[in-house]
């Protein structure tokens, strides 16, 4: 299984029991509130260039879309949205972002000719969303996804 949001394993019932709840926060809006929350942990994948799984979060419009593998939010319905399930870390398969893997054989640090320039280091991993944050992505969704 590939490590995008849209080959979701569905959560159990335990696992769902765990989502975060939604926040509180009332007029919540992709530009005001989700936009950065998602830039700063999710745009390095799902950003404008090559959106892995065809899911590129850089606009409202991008997000209710879906991508390659149909939609990651369900509008009123945020405990069932996808992006949510990924976004809460709940089921290892699933994570958004995913959990590091073990380093394949071969030597480490080899991808660079012998005597040529150093390899490139690749990006530091982003950072999962806080419980909060799900929270007010899940609100997001409860409240219309605009």
């Amino acid at each position: 299984m590939g490590s995008s949001i849209s080959a979701l394993a569905a959560l159990t019932a335990e696992q769902a029991a765990k989502l975060p709840p939604a926040s509180t926060h009332k007029d919540i809006t992709y530009a005001k509130d989700i936009k950065p929350i998602l830039e700063a942990s999710c745009f390095n994948c799902h950003g404008e260039k090559n959106p892995k799984g065809g899911i590129n979060l850089t606009t409202v419009e991008g997000v209710l879309k879906g991508g390659k593998d149909g939609k990651i939010v369900e509008v009123g319905s945020g405990e069932k949205s996808l992006i949510v399930e990924a976004a809460s870390q709940l089921n290892p398969r699933s994570s958004m972002p995913p959990r590091p893997r073990a380093p394949r054989g071969g030597m480490a640090g080899t991808n660079a000719p012998a005597g040529g320039p150093p390899a490139t280091p690749p990006p530091a991993p982003a950072k999962p969303l806080t419980p909060e944050q799900v929270g007010l992505v899940r609100a997001w969704i409860d409240q219309g996804a605009k």
